[in-house]
């Protein structure tokens, strides 16, 4: 289905639409998790790094790791606890939509004799969870589990092939209802229900954008980037970037 197709489609758009931001309307902050799993915000106005450090400490526990990944590499975690705790076995968990929002185990370590401790996971799965380190006990029992671990939050991406769109079509409705103009912010997904923020990740940059239009239909590629998104992240032509939806806990 080619561009001149989605007036047709804007006549099918569901009239119920959920809040759509221009650029200069988003709101501003990024989308976290708290450790309890709760989630904020749906849109970002300009990009950010997507890999920089992300730590955390709590019940004498330090965790360190990178705030984005993509799907199928490893993402590792490092930390400290305390030295006389060495030889315990440390718990990595996960917890998000793709958890069924509980925590669940992925990956070990033990302490070290200097209280240190490394571990990797194979990142298996996309999405947005909160992530924290639990020491277990002699018998396999968490210590506390239930509350005062660190936690931090990173992003795991899909790589998929993007396109962008804009010039032509500035002053039309897209499918989901939006004006497209140049300081749109948003993406076109052939699937995804208007509005659902996805994460974007292109050359160390992410930015967090809602679903505004249907498509693509050309390129092999999944995702449509708009002219000010793309400029977000320097991005100025098709390419392979990671993106994921980010759904809510409800």
């Amino acid at each position: 289905m080619t561009r001149r197709g989605y007036a047709y489609l804007a006549v099918l758009a569901c009239a119920a639409v959920l809040w759509l931001p221009a650029l200069g309307q988003a709101s501003s902050g990024g989308g976290g998790m708290s450790g309890n799993g709760g989630s904020s915000g749906t849109a970002t106005t300009s990009a950010q790094p997507a890999n920089s450090p992300v730590s955390a400490s709590g019940n004498g526990v330090t965790i360190t790791t990178r705030a984005g990944a993509l799907l199928r590499n490893g993402l590792q975690f490092t930390g400290n606890a305390p030295s006389s705790d060495a030889g315990k076995l440390i718990e990595i968990e996960r917890f998000g939509a793709k958890t069924g929002w509980t925590w669940q185990p992925t990956a070990q370590a033990r302490v070290g004799s200097d209280g240190s401790f490394a571990a990797v996971w194979r990142t298996n799965h996309i999405g947005r969870f909160s992530i924290r380190a639990v020491i277990q006990q002699p018998g396999g029992t968490a210590a506390s589990a239930s509350g005062g671990w660190p936690a931090v939050t990173v992003i795991v991406y899909r790589p998929s092939i993007a396109t962008l769109y804009g010039p032509g079509f500035w002053g039309q409705k897209t499918a989901c209802g939006v004006t497209l103009r140049r300081n749109t912010i948003g993406v076109a997904n052939r699937t995804l229900p208007c509005g659902t923020p996805v994460a974007i990740e292109y050359n160390g940059q992410t930015i967090t954008v809602p679903v505004i239009d249907r498509g693509p239909y050309a390129n092999g590629a999944y995702w449509d980037l708009t002219m000010a998104t793309g400029q977000a992240l320097g991005m100025n032509t098709t390419a392979t970037i990671g993106a994921v939806s980010l759904p809510r806990r409800g």
